[in-house]
């Protein structure tokens, strides 16, 4: 027996003194109502409504029940009003990488509440955010992709001390005048007998960039500019490699937001196959579809410095299986 739609029937039916407008109330055809009403009767073991007149009305054990049938009822309501609410508010993991930008992230939070939803901002690793958005523990995320692949591109250079010159062999020299791009070339060691007594300084690479893909593209590019092997490290805690960079024994790969915030000087490498590629990703719902509300992805685009590609529609995001197909393709 389905109790609430009984009792419904048996609260219209008090309501209204009448059958007939009781299942109009309802919807329903007259026999069902009650139908529905005779079986309730049996299951509380007497009957709820006195039908010799030709009026019905409700006997004393109807009357007795009445409140609490009603009370049910108005709990059932709330209840759903209050689920119905947590389903429109209901928390939305997102991904994004370490060291973004906080007042952007807070637009992105305020905007979500605007929309009725209460995005968590998670900070993980790129491959993190790949299997989150696959295992469905994040609803969105900022995924890593080739440069161009990517909706958004965000640039990467080299960070220094912010002191005018380094070691030689490790000086960069756009890092300390004019802004221009900075080559891989630009990193080989010196010729001379002072590059003969100085080693050149390693170039520390973030957890954002340890991607297959990113990876095998920069030591490949290593390679052709002549630079010897493991001049790119991986770096252990940010704030460590921010700490060898700033003392002048190493360089770091990162974006300028990154290095501005911390005092180093930054210059822009001038391989654009070596940047930061994004788009934003959804987990896919019941339905099977992937969708990324249009106003969240400039939002979290922003976060992280990044700008759009030329010709890439507005909102444009990925679901998470194409992600990690892109990805797995890619090594």
């Amino acid at each position: 027996m389905d109790l609430l739609a009984h009792l419904e029937a048996y609260v219209a039916t008090a309501d209204e003194v009448s059958f007939s407008r009781a299942a109009d109330r309802l919807g329903i055809a007259q026999p069902l109502l009650s139908r529905r009403i005779k079986t309730l009767e049996e299951h509380f073991g007497g009957p709820l409504f006195d039908r010799s007149r030709r009026q019905i009305t409700t006997t004393e054990l109807g009357m007795l029940l009445l409140p609490y049938a009603r009370d049910v009822l108005d709990r059932t309501q709330r209840l759903r009003q209050v689920a119905g609410a947590a389903g429109r508010a209901r928390l939305r993991a997102v991904g994004v990488p370490a060291h973004c930008a906080p007042a952007a992230l807070a637009r992105a939070i305020r905007a979500g509440a605007e929309h009725g939803i209460t995005l968590g901002m998670c900070e993980l690793p790129p491959r993190e955010r790949v299997s989150g958005l696959a295992d469905g523990s994040l609803a969105y995320a900022l995924v890593r992709v080739v440069p161009e692949r990517g909706a958004y591109l965000v640039p990467l250079g080299l960070a220094s001390a912010p002191e005018p010159e380094v070691a030689d062999g490790g000086r960069v020299p756009a890092l300390g005048g004019a802004r221009r791009a900075v080559q891989l070339e630009d990193l080989r060691p010196r010729r001379g007998r002072r590059a003969e007594l100085t080693a050149p300084l390693p170039v520390l690479t973030l957890a954002e960039d340890h991607v297959p893909a990113h990876e095998d593209r920069l030591q490949r590019a290593a390679a052709r500019a002549g630079l010897p092997p493991g001049r790119f490290r991986p770096a252990g805690p940010a704030a460590t490699a921010l700490a060898e960079t700033l003392a002048g024994r190493a360089l770091l790969l990162c974006a300028e937001p990154f290095a501005r915030q911390h005092g180093a000087r930054w210059a822009p490498l001038g391989d654009r196959s070596l940047h930061r590629g994004y788009d934003v990703g959804a987990a896919p719902d019941r339905a099977g579809t992937a969708d990324v509300p249009h106003w969240l992805v400039p939002l979290l685009a922003s976060a992280v410095g990044a700008a759009r590609e030329p010709g890439t529609p507005p909102g444009i995001g990925t679901g998470a299986e194409d992600v990690a197909a892109r990805l797995a393709a890619r090594g």
